[in-house]
């Protein structure tokens, strides 16, 4: 009862103290209401864009859940000296939004190889397999064979478009690697990574499939160390042994990838000279790997040897954006999950604002009458947002309400993780140097979540992502907005059931390629017939 009582008190007191915080145009009932009409305006203005996307960016932030999103609104707000919680991210502007459930074929809370699959090949599939079907069985080769799918960079290349990857993991993590691979383990990244069942049974490493399976354009990243023979030095590490290369076969896949450029201009780089000399107008073809493994936390990155986020996803859309049919490019933003997964809120949240930086330097280069871009996760994770902070108050510090135990805590903590510390039955005091991001159970390695993820979008077709869908729409939605003949004038200008004919017509192709997964469609009736059902 006694607890109760303070409770209230505390909480009454934060009423007062927080009610002097407000903005005084805050104050007045007509600064919300103005603010509404405008919002709403906009809403009424708003026309579809049913234009055929000449362009696909799909922007992919790792982990980056509802809660993620939110916090890391409020420090990039707060970096400019701002309050924080009224800030609009770039992705906020995107005007269309819905939400995906994440979960895979065999867990409730998936990983980001499984949601990947979803995501980028259209279907669902089992944890820790990456481009195969959920027939497929994790870390067993033979139930591999058969079960291949396919992505839709892959469906994108086909079609005729110039496609990318950029990532701040290595390019043979989870996420990079299902637009080329397909694995029932997403940690073959090299020969050496395989169990010799495996490597004897048939099957290959993901490192191997980035030159096999498609021809991709601009690869951007990290993981040289898995693209080189066992006991190469890597170039700017040479003493680090742990960063030299680690296959087991002898091929460098690096000079292996230039010799089947012969004819075009192609550029590999591992540092940030070099990859500032590439020449966008120039350059057929990119490999840059400025890691043996992932990328440096951005604000653990030294500006002199590598590029941010944004300055990658600038150098892959310039050079595809060369080719006349257009381009798909997937960009991530992989640290974010790994910053979470180490219960380092504020590396994740940093990370989140760099990736937000590289979502608007690409709208800055591309038109969205010509180009859909997507904003998404593959999962969340144990990460809360709680304790009545006062308005303003820094996202990265403590609420001020203190526990039970008379200990202050953090408005950002983890639901597991290595942040859980107590001794002799309590708690550090969180200005301890030693103090670690908190969290309720103790894990080497704090844990994804499982609720849904938001997808927004803008530009052609941008209103087909909304509601609440199964992650695997979004691969599906995506190709349908980028197939149909260019310009797509006839949509905006013909009116009529017999438009709604003609537009399956200019997409029958496209719905065959999605639908090949499943089942094969030679008869065009029929394929009428199953889209319309």
């Amino acid at each position: 009862m006694e607890t109760q009582k303070w409770s209230i008190v505390a909480l009454c007191l934060l009423g007062v103290l927080g009610s002097t915080t407000a903005k005084v145009e805050e104050e007045n009932p007509e600064f919300w209401r103005a603010q509404g009409a405008k919002a709403l305006q906009a809403a009424l203005n708003r026309k579809l864009n049913t234009n055929v996307a000449k362009n696909i960016m799909l922007f992919l932030g790792d982990g980056m859940g509802i809660t993620t999103i939110t916090a890391a609104r409020i420090l990039k707000g707060q970096m400019h000296n701002q309050s924080g919680e009224e800030t609009v991210m770039t992705m906020d502007t995107f005007p269309h939004a819905g939400l995906l459930k994440t979960y895979s074929v065999d867990f409730q809370i998936p990983d980001s190889s499984s949601t990947a699959t979803a995501y980028l090949c259209g279907v669902k599939t089992n944890l820790n397999t990456v481009g195969v079907s959920a027939a497929a069985r994790n870390g067993i080769c033979k139930t591999q064979k058969g079960n291949e799918v396919s992505s839709i960079l892959k469906w994108a290349k086909d079609a005729g478009k110039s496609v990318g990857i950029v990532t701040t993991t290595r390019v043979q993590h989870a996420t990079p690697a299902t637009t080329y691979a397909h694995s029932a383990s997403r940690k073959w990244y090299s020969d050496a990574d395989m169990p010799a069942s495996a490597k004897k049974e048939g099957c290959t490493d993901i490192a191997s499939q980035l030159l096999k399976n498609t021809d991709i354009d601009v690869i951007i990243g990290g993981g040289r160390k898995y693209m080189t023979p066992k006991g190469t030095w890597d170039p700017e590490y040479p003493r680090d042994l742990a960063s030299s290369g680690k296959r087991q076969d002898g091929r460098h896949l690096i000079s292996d990838w230039q010799k089947m450029k012969v004819g075009k201009v192609a550029r590999y780089v591992w540092n940030r000279t070099d990859f500032d000399a590439v020449d966008p107008d120039t350059t057929d073809y990119l490999m840059a790997l400025f890691e043996p493994g992932d990328l440096r936390f951005d604000v653990e990155r030294d500006p002199t040897m590598d590029p941010s986020i944004a300055e990658t996803t600038e150098k892959a859309i310039r050079i595809l954006s060369k080719n006349p049919k257009g381009f798909f490019l997937l960009v991530e933003g992989g640290r974010i999950d790994q910053g979470h997964h180490a219960s380092r809120a504020s590396m994740a949240l940093h990370e989140t604002v760099a990736f937000d930086n590289a979502v608007a330097k690409g709208l800055e280069l591309t038109n969205e009458e010509e180009t859909l871009t997507l904003v998404t996760a593959d999962h969340s994770h144990a990460f809360t947002f709680n304790g009545y902070p006062f308005r303003g108050q820094s996202i990265l510090g403590k609420s001020p309400l203190y526990g039970k135990d008379m200990l202050p805590y953090t408005t950002l903590m983890y639901g597991n993780g290595p942040g859980y510390k107590v001794v002799d039955n309590k708690r550090p005091d969180i200005e301890s140097k030693d103090y670690v991001q908190l969290s309720a159970v103790p894990l080497d390695t704090e844990t994804h979540g499982g609720e849904d993820v938001a997808v927004l979008a803008r530009g052609p077709m941008a209103h087909l992502f909304h509601g609440v869908q199964e992650q695997s729409y979004l691969a599906h939605a995506m190709a349908y907005a980028g197939c149909g003949e260019e310009g797509g004038t006839e949509r905006e200008n013909e009116r009529g059931p017999f438009v709604l004919l003609l537009l399956f017509n200019k997409k029958v192709l496209c719905a065959k390629m999605i639908l090949s997964n499943y089942v094969n469609y030679d008869n065009t009736p029929d394929l009428y017939m199953f889209i319309f059902k």
